[in-house]
């Protein structure tokens, strides 16, 4: 079914609700343009928008050993990427609201303040900020389990949906994209261009790709 925005009284809204997954990686500048976009649209279409966030560490994909895995690394938290997978892992123990005011912090942390998220004391003041339960934070924090959880994502995202890069958006039909958003220029109608993205990834098979060319140097 297509999509074709509404308007009542100057706002977009959906006709059905819709279900994508995001491929992120919390050092990705572009991850994090989608994570603030997506968090303006979910604010106005609430329980119309779900979203699931699936863990794509780009050290595996820049790794120049091909039998490198990441999920099988020592939980030693020398990691940056790992132990940012395992904070998001915990903040999830702790209820949807709590985990989407832990997520938006984790990048601003990296991304506006340009901190270390594989350091403690920089996940404990992000944890802290979103009002989580610290004491059960550093003990979920100390779980491997998210370990193979990343697997998981990384095998489906490559396998079933041939994800390269973050962030990637999948929605239910199988429909993916890798979107680049200008993080220092973001759009101005967030909802309306959620519904543009919709109707041209989700409903538009036929469109490949498109690629907007840059200016030598750019």
């Amino acid at each position: 079914m297509a999509v074709s925005p509404e308007t009542r009284g100057g706002s977009s809204t959906l006709p059905e609700t819709c279900k994508i997954d995001v491929y992120f990686d919390y050092a990705c500048p572009f991850a994090w343009a989608a994570q603030m976009w997506l968090d303006q649209v979910q604010e106005e279409l609430d329980d119309r928008l779900s979203i699931t966030w699936r863990m794509f560490p780009l050290q595996q994909v820049n790794h120049p050993n091909p039998d490198f895995k990441i999920w099988e690394q020592p939980n030693d938290g020398s990691s940056s990427t790992l132990r940012s997978f395992q904070a998001f892992h915990a903040a999830s123990q702790q209820g949807s609201e709590p985990f989407r005011r832990f997520h938006e912090a984790m990048f601003c942390k990296r991304h506006e303040e340009g901190r270390n998220l594989g350091r403690q004391q920089v996940l404990e003041a992000v944890a802290e900020e979103a009002g989580l339960d610290l004491d059960r934070f550093r003990q979920d924090l100390k779980s491997d389990a998210v370990f193979a959880d990343v697997e998981r994502d990384w095998i489906e995202g490559r396998n079933e949906h041939e994800v390269f890069g973050t962030p990637t958006i999948v929605f239910e039909n199988g429909e993916a994209a890798y979107l680049k958003l200008n993080y220092m220029e973001m759009p101005e109608d967030p909802v309306e261009f959620f519904h543009e993205f919709v109707s041209i990834v989700r409903d538009r098979p036929e469109v490949i790709e498109i690629k907007r060319p840059s200016p030598m140097g750019g």
